[in-house]
């Protein structure tokens, strides 16, 4: 039946009088919602945002100009650049329509701080449990409320100091790395593919005792058979559904259009490598944990004391690797992008880990822990301009609860708060932020570490948010910077020649799924 059939009836009893009864029912609820907007504004003491944009086409066009940007690998500078062109650019917070629906997007820290932390019970992560579960299931990074709350305090424990502090179990991964750096004896790789693999077989060891081993290839003479049905099949299934989870967040509310057969198998296989070690944990005895755990520590065994649900305990595994693995693997990769072309950086960095560390016949790997890894405050600075310049997830989405406010944003100067009416999607930029002049001067979008031993960054608070802030702040916080300390220093002590051979495009163009990487990899070369 045609929209014309459906209405006909209407026509021939009414004539053209419909018209006038739609035209009429359109015009009460505008000027009811407009009515109950004036209401709310007074009651919360709001204005309406001083940066109303639009695309004229109820924000359908905008919607293809981001889906557009994301398969370019410009839509975090797409993101960015949008505060140049708003009505007011001094105004760092503006609400434009997004298929039809109001988005209010904002790179304020004051607003980030709002939504994070002081008013954390007004918003939430809308459809994300949906648009993640048929992978992710109900794990830490689905779940709000009450469910988030049991999630957090079964992991926290997990990410304790001394847990993290196990930098030796990196080494046999560091060394299945470099052989691969050395099989390509001088010439053009990319290091961020490595990357990728070198921490989906750490964080594997450590989550189910056992690596997934990507790195060991026949290609470097270090083979290894599978222990596991389906092991093989884990790697690319894994990278596969977080490009799928990924479009299906892009897609809001019309998540569920977007469940192909082949998103399907894929889910298939990583549920099915996950079970299989879940299973072996939860046949064991609380004895034959118990010594197992003492043979070094394992994340699976610690969830396997606290609950013996199976779905539970896989959801949470799955989780912690995709925040474990991509996070640290960008980090990395962004950090060796910017190396390679500020080789006055390289030196300096070099300079600081061999006098500490060693260096050719004299590594001192006992040396290399957490606390003096912690200690080495030019590595410090290098990673956090990685992290400033290239965030992990560069801007993230929260929907309101209930009505509420954000702090700034409204009126004609922007100073006063803005009316968030329930349902509303909040959309803040990590990455414009970072690149903001307002907090990082001029020379915001130069990488330049030394702006790291400067006061002003201690004035920084909400405008430097690598890892999320307030309640929801990230737990792998010190696990991932330990990583990446790690394979920086032993890099360094193995291969202290570096040069880039990527494009002279800058800033790079980077791929956005769930986490952030460099969409044409990390083409370097490494030497001894």
């Amino acid at each position: 039946m045609t929209i014309i059939d459906s209405i006909s009836p209407y026509i021939k009893a009414y004539g053209t009088k419909w018209y006038v009864i739609l035209t009429g029912a359109l015009v009460t609820y505008v000027f009811f919602n407009w009515i109950n907007e004036k209401l709310l504004m007074k009651k919360l003491g709001a204005e309406y945002p001083a940066n109303n944009e639009t695309d004229g086409y109820y924000g359908f066009q905008i919607a293809r100009d981001l889906y557009v940007a994301k398969r370019n690998g410009t839509i975090n500078d797409f993101t960015k650049d949008r505060y140049a062109l708003i009505t007011d650019p001094t105004i760092p917070t503006f609400a434009f329509p997004l298929l039809g629906l109001k988005v209010v997007v904002t790179k304020d820290p004051e607003n980030m701080k709002a939504i994070l932390a002081t008013q954390f019970n007004d918003f939430a992560l809308g459809q994300r449990h949906q648009q993640f579960h048929p992978v992710l299931g109900d794990g830490i990074f689905t779940l709000d409320g009450e469910g988030w709350k049991q999630s957090r305090s079964m992991l926290r424990p997990q990410f304790a100091r001394e847990q993290v502090g196990h930098v030796q179990s990196l080494e046999p991964h560091i060394q299945f790395l470099a052989r691969h750096i050395e099989s390509q004896k001088g010439k053009s790789f990319d290091i961020q593919e490595l990357f990728f693999r070198f921490t989906l077989d750490a964080s594997t060891e450590f989550l189910f005792g056992e690596s997934v081993g990507s790195l060991q290839t026949e290609e470097i003479g270090a083979y290894n058979p599978d222990s596991f049905d389906g092991k093989e099949e884990f790697t690319e299934a894994f990278n596969v559904v977080q490009v799928y989870l990924a479009n299906r967040a892009l897609l809001q509310g019309f998540y569920w259009m977007y469940n192909t057969a082949d998103f399907r198998l894929r889910t298939a296989q990583v549920h099915k490598f996950a079970n299989q070690y879940v299973k072996l944990a939860l046949d064991m005895s609380p004895e034959e944990l118990e010594k197992k755990s003492r043979d070094g520590y394992i994340f699976l065994y610690e969830l396997c004391k606290q609950t013996r649900n199976h779905d539970a305990i896989r959801d949470q595994l799955l989780n912690i690797l995709i925040a474990g693995r991509d996070t640290t693997a960008g980090l990395l990769s962004f950090t060796y992008y910017e190396l390679a072309r500020n080789p006055d950086i390289w030196a300096k960095l070099k300079a600081e880990i061999y006098e500490r560390f060693g260096s050719g016949e004299d590594v001192q790997l006992e040396d290399i822990t957490f606390e003096s890894l912690k200690k080495c405050e030019y590595l410090k600075a290098v990673l956090n301009e990685s992290l400033r310049m290239y965030p992990s997830v560069p801007q993230n989405f929260r929907v309101a609860t209930r009505n509420t406010t954000l702090p700034r944003g409204g009126g004609k100067d922007g100073m006063s708060p803005i009316l968030i009416k329930k349902g509303t999607n909040v959309m803040y930029s990590v990455y414009a932020t970072h690149r903001d002049e307002t907090h990082y001067g001029k020379d915001a979008a130069v990488y330049r570490p030394e702006r790291w031993f400067e006061p002003s960054t201690k004035k920084l608070g909400w405008a430097f948010l690598p890892f999320n802030g307030g309640p929801r702040i990230c737990l792998g916080q010190q696990f991932a910077l330990t990583e990446a300390s790690y394979v920086l220093v032993r890099l360094a002590q193995l291969f202290p020649n570096l040069a880039s051979f990527d494009s002279d495009e800058y800033p790079p163009r980077k791929a956005s799924h769930l986490t952030v990487s460099l969409q044409y990899g990390t083409n370097i070369s490494l030497t001894a």
